[in-house]
């Protein structure tokens, strides 16, 4: 991941691109909603593109001899929902794949199923998740981030599998979800502890906005610093 330009069965290839675009064209429309209705979330969106684009541009050599990386989706998908994110998510691996030559063109459809719709919605899953157990907007974010990376690469390794499948699909599921598996877990618990850090800093620095977006209630803002 990303699956690299050429790698998939053209059929996979266009079939992919097919199944993604409903997402990313309800995403476009859901960006534009997001900014007309809170025009100062501007900054953030842009922000949580950015976190998303550096995270996953991180290439990780693996033991395997490929690499892993992290995806940066789990942050966007608490502060904006998935379909923000499935628009985000393909711009940041269209300028990956045109400027950096990581993923592809042909592959985008795959990648950005993977990344930018399954990993988010899982990802905010898991946000509602944990905040309706109880639990804190810290574990909250972090389980967020660690399962929106996590399933990015079982998707991933999904559409890998459905495309090379020589000792049959089950098989060849597993291979690659094992082959990934060393190095993707610390990545996931290492990017869900970044993620955590980022929000800590927002609560300072933009509760206002966190309370906004829903991210936050008024009773989880951090309490005024005395004179």
């Amino acid at each position: 991941m990303h699956i690299a330009e050429g790698f998939l069965p053209v059929e996979q290839a266009i079939g992919w691109g097919v199944v993604a675009a409903p997402f990313v064209i309800h995403g476009a429309y859901s960006v534009k909603k997001q900014l007309q209705q809170h025009p100062d979330s501007g900054l953030l969106l842009g922000a949580a593109g950015a976190f998303s684009f550096v995270l996953s541009a991180l290439k990780i050599p693996s033991v395997t001899g490929s690499c892993s990386h992290p995806t940066g989706t789990g942050l966007g998908a608490v502060l904006f929902k998935p379909p923000v994110m499935a628009f985000m998510g393909t711009i940041v691996l269209l300028f990956q794949a045109l400027l950096l030559a990581h993923g592809g063109l042909t592959t985008l459809g795959a990648n950005v199923f993977s990344m930018a719709v399954v990993g988010p919605w899982v990802g905010y899953g898991a946000w509602l998740l944990a905040r309706k157990a109880g639990l804190s907007v810290t574990w909250g974010v972090f389980f967020a981030a660690f399962f929106a990376d996590i399933s990015t690469y079982i998707v991933a390794a999904f559409e890998l599998a459905l495309a090379h499948h020589a000792g049959g699909f089950g098989s060849s599921f597993l291979l690659f979800v094992g082959l990934y598996a060393p190095t993707q877990l610390p990545l996931a618990v290492i990017e869900s502890i970044i993620t955590v850090l980022i929000v800590i800093s927002l609560r300072t620095i933009a509760s206002r906005e966190l309370i906004d977006l829903g991210v936050l209630r008024r009773d989880e803002t951090p309490a005024p610093v005395p004179a």
